[in-house]
């Protein structure tokens, strides 16, 4: 039989890219004004929709760059 693969444990600096989206996100006192506004949206909502397409991206980031290859 086979041994069973060996999995990745190993923690990886990839991880802290979490870090940006979760400080970047859940800190309201940075976020939270009317100005500067984008096409009439005020700041507290377009940065908030922003950072679902950064996160997204970060997410994608950090699952290519750490998959173990096989």
């Amino acid at each position: 039989m086979d041994q069973p693969s060996e999995r990745r444990s190993a923690w990886s600096w990839w991880y802290l890219l979490f870090a940006i989206q979760f400080i970047a996100v859940l800190w309201p006192p940075f976020y939270n004004s009317v100005e500067p506004t984008l096409w009439g949206i005020p700041f507290f909502y377009w940065y908030q929709l922003a950072w679902v397409i950064i996160g997204a991206v970060l997410t994608a980031i950090v699952y290519f760059a750490t998959r173990a290859d096989h």
